[in-house]
């Protein structure tokens, strides 16, 4: 299906599902985290940029103080009450657009004083990628509702308004860069976003006219940010900081890990050293985009993956495999991206080179015996927006 078809689907779907017309179709992407992973949270650096696979909210206020959710990738219908909505009444996948409206409340809007609304939620962004299909679910709902309510809050506001929701109404403790990614997302363009005073930059990364594309290998390794692996992280970073007496890891440079080496555990010292030397390698990305262009950034996307792997602890075999082949195949740097623990690897490809990349990985992961993987381009693209 088109983009538009999938608008046109949309709307369709909701005067089925609902009996009359929307009021208007609003629309997400997911991310490709270029590189920069497990550093928002620690208040550093990362380059994410929107991506070609969205998701869909069609969106109708109705005259009483009622929420109805439903989507395509289930047969449920969800229903509360605005002025009752909280994180302890809310589950599985309706927690996503309802925490929304929670979230919006916590920033001060008067819900019990809101018209109610009916969504109707529908994607093509793959769920348990890395791709975050959660934020867009989320962003695609927030400007709805932003516009619908009038409530006209700036888009790194309703960033805050996602990760809160996430945070709270789904229970998983992730940063801010899935939201800002799929809100201020341009085409052929990453966000530069610092995570800590929330300035962002569009830094042009050139791929179209350096001939290059972006491979998404989908491992089908299936992982769940609000599982424990995710957590353990984000608390070895807190335990790192509280060791070396700074607010977060942002306060802590390269030159200071042989320091950190001497007060904490090896474990908790790789957990630094992956988030540090991350955020060096983000910023060294940005400058090598700026200055050489995108054809000398794959080595950096290389070492990003080692430490992943190594010092985080986050990739699994399917996503190392993923890697070692595309690379082999020829392409110009790859990492795993995303949470970990599954998912996606993303490859810099040379356009002529992606076929046979995408046949030497899945040659590789059939020879291995794993899951046959999904792999498939996808190009940086505009942020959220109403379509219809």
């Amino acid at each position: 299906m088109t983009h538009d078809d999938f608008t046109s689907q949309a709307a369709a779907d909701f005067l089925d599902r609902f009996g009359r017309a929307a009021d208007g179709v609003w629309s997400a992407p997911g991310r490709v985290n270029l590189i920069g992973e497990h550093t928002d949270y620690n208040e550093g650096f990362v380059l994410p940029f929107a991506i070609d696979r969205r998701t869909w909210a069609a969106v109708g206020l109705r005259d009483d103080n009622t929420a109805r959710v439903t989507s395509t990738f289930s047969e449920d219908e969800v229903e509360v009450e605005l002025a009752q909505v909280s994180p302890e009444i809310l589950d599985g996948w309706s927690a996503y657009p309802l925490g929304i409206a929670w979230a919006l409340g916590e920033n001060g809007i008067d819900l019990a004083g809101q018209a109610g609304f009916d969504v109707h939620i529908s994607s093509d962004v793959p769920v348990g990628a890395g791709l975050s299909s959660s934020a867009a679910i989320e962003c695609a709902v927030a400007i709805a509702l932003d516009e619908r309510w009038q409530l006209e809050l700036d888009r790194p506001t309703l960033a805050r308004v996602g990760q809160l929701a996430e945070n709270k109404a789904v229970g998983a403790p992730t940063g801010i860069m899935d939201q800002s990614a799929s809100l201020l997302g341009r085409r052929d363009s990453a966000v530069f976003l610092d995570c800590r005073s929330l300035r962002s930059e569009i830094v042009d990364l050139g791929f179209q006219a350096a001939g290059l594309e972006i491979v998404i290998i989908d491992t089908k390794v299936s992982h769940s940010h609000a599982t424990g692996g995710y957590a353990a992280r984000r608390a070895s970073c807190e335990a790192g900081a509280a060791a070396l007496g700074v607010e977060s890891l942002r306060d802590v440079g390269v030159a200071d890990l042989d320091r950190a080496r001497e007060v904490m555990d090896d474990e908790t010292f790789r957990r630094v050293r992956h988030v540090v030397t991350e955020n060096a390698r983000v910023l060294a990305t940005v400058r090598a985009l700026r200055e050489s262009g995108p054809l000398a950034i794959g080595e950096i996307l290389d070492a990003s993956h080692v430490s992943m792997r190594d010092d985080f602890e986050i990739s699994v075999p399917e996503l190392d495999l993923a890697v070692v082949a595309a690379r082999e195949a020829g392409a110009i740097g790859a990492r795993m991206t995303g949470g970990g623990f599954g998912g996606a690897a993303i490859a810099l490809t040379p356009s002529h080179l992606v076929a046979e990349v995408t046949s030497q990985v899945a040659a590789a992961f059939a020879e291995a015996g794993y899951t046959a993987p999904e792999i498939f381009t996808v190009k940086p693209s505009d942020g959220a927006k109403r379509e219809l």
